[in-house]
């Protein structure tokens, strides 16, 4: 499987990513990619170590006339975003990633990729493994569960790298480079409902809401794309009294970080309102379909029985129903002082019925830490206001833009020469590991670039396989550059 990555060039960075997608490395169980990179680092005689969290570091000597030169940490996390279509039975715990060719880029089977961030581990073992790139004194920082909890880079010590300069290769367009990122907070509210007997004369049915993009909750919360907890919120909202409707569960997305594709909600109809109902569905589609047609063209509603025995008690269902289409989701504040930049935004991530209590996952991310907070606070009034119970994570720092960046205009520059076009060095809405990792080592120099992804955190993540090849031969000149 994905024999055809090992074909294409650049050899060795393709050879990687294509061991890389062999193992399952979904967040939180890293366990195979870490014993890989130990048993890579020990067969190609490297100091390699892992500390406490599980982050793992090899080291590699500078090449011969680069021995005074500052060191380099090259850095990457090795987990995976686990997302799969609503068909798919892939096993993320046991299978490998299959992927494929497609217009000129390499996506996988019915399931995210994992080209985030498997792309820039697969830079990394490339660079380890060649014996022809001129590089100062190496370090390869591999991070553990970046994309539920950031835990390596929160559990990463000061001290253990000697690096002067970080290259993050942790991002997704081909001529941009990062020099600061949005910090992040989670706000979660677990609401108690109390069941009661289903009623008489009543059919059962799940809606679902599907068809979505999806997508990652900072780079693609400005694209307008529907969320599918607040799309059937609304429809609950608009329909529930004139249907007699009763709601059995609610449940929708799954990761913290992903904008929901899917939800659906099982609920009970009065027999004699099962034609109304039908009816309300297909015009609500036909609604949504008008107005995501240039953002979610392909959202869909459908219908399925079911059986149940319990409902949520009126009052009740109505707070929940209130809450979810009160809840903020999108752009809360463009940048003041960059164009086109989101500065705050929050995302209704999901939603999750079980015994007798709905939890509710939300993230809030800002490059302003006071704004961050404040979305926090407004999410969290909206479920206070039902009396749900609500908690917040520690959250994690923004990474402040330092325009004055020295790797990040060498690295600007080699563009430049390298590909005769000019790059652009911009700050990011999404959360990257170089804020903590900057908490620890405040004196680095760091930026981030990578190769150009799309889609990522979903089933529609795609990598450029030519922006592969300039993402490679860019590094290689940085590092020679050093």
């Amino acid at each position: 499987m994905n024999d055809f990555l090992k074909t294409m060039q650049p050899e060795k960075i393709w050879h990687y990513f294509g061991e890389v997608l062999s193992i399952p490395r979904p967040s939180k169980k890293e366990e195979k990619i870490r014993e890989y990179l130990l048993a890579f680092g020990k067969q190609h005689n490297l100091e390699t170590e892992t500390d406490s969290v599980g982050n793992v570091l090899i080291r590699k000597p500078a090449t011969t006339g680069m021995e005074n030169h500052s060191g380099v940490v090259l850095q990457a996390h090795i987990d995976m975003v686990a997302e799969k279509t609503g068909t798919s039975n892939h096993n993320f715990d046991t299978d490998p990633i299959e992927a494929h060719e497609e217009n000129g880029w390499i996506k996988a089977k019915d399931t995210t990729l994992g080209a985030d961030n498997g792309i820039g581990v697969a830079a990394c073992l490339a660079v380890l493994d060649s014996n022809d790139i001129e590089h100062p004194a190496l370090e390869c920082l591999f991070t553990v569960d970046e994309e539920t909890g950031l835990t390596g880079a929160f559990g990463l010590k000061g001290g253990w790298l000697k690096g002067a300069t970080l290259l993050n290769l942790d991002s997704e367009d081909d001529g941009q480079f990062f020099i600061g990122c949005a910090g992040g907070i989670g706000t979660y509210a677990d609401y108690t409902y109390h069941p009661e007997p289903m009623p008489v004369g009543h059919k059962i049915y799940s809606i679902q809401v599907h068809g979505l993009q999806g997508g990652h909750s900072g780079d693609d919360i400005n694209k307008g794309r529907g969320n599918a907890n607040q799309l059937l919120a609304r429809f609950l909202y608009s329909f529930s009294d004139m249907l007699q409707l009763r709601l059995v569960n609610f449940n929708g997305g799954n990761l913290h970080n992903a904008i929901p594709r899917e939800a659906s909600a099982v609920v009970a109809i009065p027999d004699t309102k099962i034609l109304d109902f039908e009816k309300s569905v297909i015009a609500y589609e036909k609604v949504l379909q008008n107005e995501l047609a240039h953002a979610d063209e392909k959202v869909r509603f459908s219908l399925s029985p079911k059986t149940a025995e319990k409902i949520f008690p009126k009052n009740e269902q109505e707070k929940l129903i209130y809450a979810l289409c009160a809840c903020p989701h999108g752009v809360l504040r463009m940048s003041d002082t960059m164009e086109n930049f989101v500065e705050t935004s929050t995302n209704l991530a999901s939603v999750k019925t079980e015994n007798e209590h709905v939890k509710i996952v939300t993230s809030q991310r800002s490059s302003v830490e006071t704004a961050k907070y404040f979305a926090a606070h407004r999410v969290a009034s909206t479920f206070k206001l039902i009396d749900a119970k609500v908690s917040h994570n520690d959250g994690y720092p923004g990474w402040n833009p330092n325009p004055e960046s020295k790797i990040a205009q060498l690295s600007a520059d080699t563009f430049r020469k390298l590909f005769a076009s000019e790059p652009k060095v911009l700050a990011i809405h999404a959360g990257l590991e170089c804020g903590l990792i900057g908490e620890k080592y405040p004196d680095m120099d760091m930026v981030s670039f990578g190769p150009t992804m799309r889609g990522v955190h979903s089933p529609d993540e795609r990598l450029e396989i030519k922006a592969v090849e300039r993402f490679w031969k860019l590094l290689v000149e940085i590092l020679k550059q050093l």
